[in-house]
Formats: C-alpha cells, sequence, structure tokens
C-alpha cells in the first residue's frame, strides 16, 4: 500500500473507531437526562445536565495537560485508553448511583481530552495542505454515523413508551456498552506513521508527539507541548478562532442534550414523545454526515475556500433556531417528569422538530469540518497544542452550556447561541481572509485548503 493509501486508511479507522465510541456516548447523552428523571424516584439523584457540565468542565481543564500526556505515551495508546473509560461511563448506567454516576463524569472528561487531542494529531499527521479538507470532512462523516445508529434503536426500541423501565434501560445501556469496546480495539489497527521530522527541528508535530526511547525525552517534549499550548493560545488567529470555537460548544450542548430533552418533554407529541428522541437523533446524524460528506468530499471542488461553508452553516442554524422558538414551549428544557402542556406560538408539529434536527446537524457539520480543516492547515507543525486549544474552549462552553440549561428558559438559551454565533462568523472569516492572503503570498491554489 502506498503512502498515500496508509494516511487513508488510518483516516478511515480513525472515523469507524470514533463512530462506535460515539453511537454508544452521543446515545447515552441524548436519554441521560430522560432515563435519570425516571430514576429520580428511587435512591439515584442525580442530573443528566449536571454530569454533562462535569464533564466538559474538567475536560476543559484536561486540555492543559493532554498535550503532554499524548507526548509521554503516544496517540494511539492515548485513544486506547480514554475509549476504556467512556466505556465505564456508559456502563455507570446499567446499574446508575449517585456516587459512581459524578466520579465516572470527572474521569471522562480528562479522557476526553486526551481522546481529542490525540485524534486531532492522528488527523495532521495523515494529512497535507492538499488533503486536510477532504481527510476532515471524511472522518466528520464517519464520526457523525455515530448519531444515526443509536439513535435509530433508541426510536423502533421505546416506540410508544411513556416510561423507561429498569429493563429497557439495563438493555440498552449493555449494548452501549460493548459497542463502545468495539471501537477502543480498532484504534489498535492505525499503523504508525514514519518520523518525518528534520534533525533538530524542535517545533515540529513529531518532536512533541513521536517516540522515543527515552524517558528524559519524553519529559523534555511533555514540557515542550504544555510550552506550546499555552504560547499558541495568545495568538490572534487562535484568540480569534475560540470565539467560532465556543459556538460550536454551545451547539454541542444543545444538539446533544437540550433539544432531545425538550422534545421528549412534550406532552402533545402524545406517546411518541420518548421515541422522537431517538428520532430526532436520527435526522441530526443526516445533517452531521450529509454536510461532512459535501464539504469534506467536494472540497477539491472548492475554489472559495472556508467561508461560503461557514456561512452556510449560520444562515442554517438561525433558521432552526427561530424555528425552534415557535415549536417548542419555552418551559421544555427544563420540564418535570410529567413533561409539559404548555404551547409556544404554534402546535407542537413532529415534522418541524424533526427538520430542526437536520438544520442542527447541517449547520454544526459546516462549522466543525471547518475548523479541523483550518486547525490543520494553520497549525500542521503545532497539531496536537492547536487541537487541545480547540478543545478547551469547545468544552467549557459546553460545560457552561449545560450548567445554564437546568435554569433558562428555551429563548435566553436559543438568543446566546444566535449572539454568539453571530461574533464568531465573523471571527472565522477573519482568520479564513488572512490564511488566504497566506496561500497567496506563497503561490499556493487557494483551493487546496
Amino acid at each position: 500500500m502506498s503512502s498515500e493509501g496508509k494516511k487513508l486508511f488510518n483516516i478511515i479507522i480513525l472515523g469507524v473507531s470514533f463512530m462506535f465510541i460515539f453511537t454508544a456516548f452521543q446515545t447515552c447523552g441524548n436519554i441521560a437526562q430522560t432515563v435519570i428523571t425516571n430514576l429520580n424516584s428511587t435512591d439515584f439523584h442525580g442530573s443528566g445536565y449536571t454530569s454533562m457540565s462535569i464533564i466538559y468542565g474538567v475536560l476543559s481543564a484536561s486540555n492543559l495537560i493532554s498535550p503532554s500526556v499524548v507526548a509521554i505515551v503516544g496517540p494511539q495508546f492515548s485513544m486506547v485508553v480514554s475509549g476504556v473509560f467512556y466505556s465505564l461511563y456508559i456502563a455507570v448506567f446499567i446499574q446508575p448511583a449517585t456516587w459512581s454516576f459524578y466520579t465516572a463524569s470527572v474521569f471522562i472528561g480528562i479522557a476526553a481530552a486526551v481522546l481529542w487531542t490525540a485524534q486531532g494529531n492522528c488527523l495532521t499527521v495523515n494529512s497535507d495542505e492538499n488533503t486536510i479538507g477532504r481527510n476532515s470532512g471524511v472522518f466528520w462523516a464517519l464520526l457523525q454515523f455515530s448519531l444515526f445508529f443509536g439513535n435509530l434503536y433508541i426510536y423502533f426500541a421505546w416506540q410508544g413508551k411513556t416510561h423507561i423501565s429498569e429493563s429497557d434501560r439495563r438493555t440498552v445501556f449493555i449494548a452501549l456498552t460493548v459497542i463502545s469496546l468495539v471501537g477502543t480495539v480498532l484504534f489498535f489497527l492505525i499503523r504508525k506513521q514514519e518520523d518525518t521530522k528534520a534533525p533538530g527541528d524542535d517545533d515540529s508535530t513529531n518532536e512533541i508527539l513521536g517516540e522515543s526511547s527515552s524517558a528524559g525525552n519524553k519529559m523534555m517534549r511533555a514540557v515542550a507541548a504544555f510550552k506550546k499550548s499555552i504560547t499558541l493560545s495568545f495568538t490572534k488567529e487562535m484568540m480569534l478562532l475560540s470565539v467560532t470555537t465556543a459556538y460550536t460548544g454551545l451547539v454541542l450542548t444543545f444538539f446533544s442534550g437540550v433539544y432531545g430533552t425538550c422534545i421528549g418533554a412534550v406532552n402533545r407529541f402524545g406517546s411518541e414523545e420518548k421515541s422522537l428522541i431517538g428520532l430526532s437523533g436520527i435526522f441530526i446524524g443526516v445533517g452531521e454526515i450529509l454536510g461532512g460528506g459535501i464539504f469534506g468530499l467536494l472540497s477539491k471542488k472548492s475554489r472559495s475556500g472556508r467561508n461560503p461553508v461557514v456561512m452556510l452553516g449560520i444562515f442554517v442554524h438561525f433558521i432552526a433556531f427561530y424555528l425552534i422558538f415557535f415549536n417548542m414551549p419555552n418551559d421544555a428544557p427544563i420540564a418535570p417528569m410529567e413533561g409539559t402542556d404548555q404551547v409556544a406560538y404554534m402546535t407542537p408539529s413532529k415534522e418541524v422538530a424533526m427538520l430542526c434536527s437536520f438544520l442542527l446537524g447541517l449547520g454544526d457539520s459546516c462549522f466543525n469540518t471547518q475548523l479541523l480543516s483550518i486547525l490543520g492547515f494553520l497549525y500542521s507543525e503545532d497539531s496536537a497544542p492547536a487541537f487541545a486549544i480547540f478543545k478547551f474552549v469547545q468544552s467549557i462552553c459546553a460545560a457552561v452550556a449545560y450548567f445554564y440549561s437546568n435554569y433558562f428558559l428555551l429563548q435566553w438559551q436559543l438568543l446566546i447561541m444566535v449572539i454568539v454565533g453571530f461574533f464568531g462568523t465573523i471571527t472565522f472569516f477573519t482568520v479564513e481572509w488572512g490564511a488566504a492572503a497566506a496561500l497567496a503570498a506563497r503561490g499556493s491554489d487557494y483551493s487546496s485548503i
């Protein structure tokens, strides 16, 4: 197999592994609050929103050290160990206890930081400026199949159910735990790339993350990775991209936890309200997969760079937010176990709700594929620190959003996303124009981005 073939193989395995792990985790996140609501009459007193807030809060802090961890143990082993912790978190729901639920939330936050830092490094090492757009799209499309399969099962398994029994819960979470472990094992199939670092090139990705037989050298690389993360955090480009990244964190919280809870709380959807959570996840996944395919696989045919894709993303999201505002009751995110009988500005429509799910997924893929692409392009020499900063900002904003989701009515959550999304789009444009100018100065083709 050629070198390029090996790199594409690694990207596909990376995407498939993440697909399995996040089929389990995202389905878990999508139904967690609904399942927990049915548990709160027992000795269990946890909150799905609080758990996710802990996860993303710990994740954000852990991104300060995740490049150093990856530098010491290597990206492949980092992803394997992180996958095990994802599986343990999901397994907690088989027989949940409040203490184990929140303890697992802390550990998975640490594991997630390491997992995504290693993923960013693996994506970048197996790409160049001509393939980073394609590879970002391939990875993102494969990853987002995770939203399709798990939620498809939830839709059919919970059809017509208004209460989730203990048997239903155990069956779902045993299956999800096994699926997560399968994805973890698949990381072993990723083939290592040969070290192409020039002698003495201390700033290259391979220097930061490469293999070493010397424990002292590994520690030096760990320290170098930490210092590089701090340095990159204060560059103009990274600070501008952080606004865009913050928006993706807010949207991640909304479509992965809040919106499904809203749908499940609307009593006017009748006996379908719980199964519609799964159907919503499917439509989000379809939007994500479609976006990843179009804006990744077909990126070479675009000669106008990343800005039109991001513009499409914010336009699609604004339409979705407008329709959700009219379709969903204001108290849906914080409704009690009995649900809500309130009506917004129209009678709640299942069709509109599913359309909004699709639009949320499509818009999210627009932002994330282009962020992955521009980070891999701008920071090809410092991929681990760059992606650690990306996940730091995204996760801390997700943590904040999960926290206020316990208290804020739907209209205020939508307004926050509209404001941050508007400014995030402008800051992304600014960075992209700078990247285009740099390419032009080098005489490169802008469409190769």
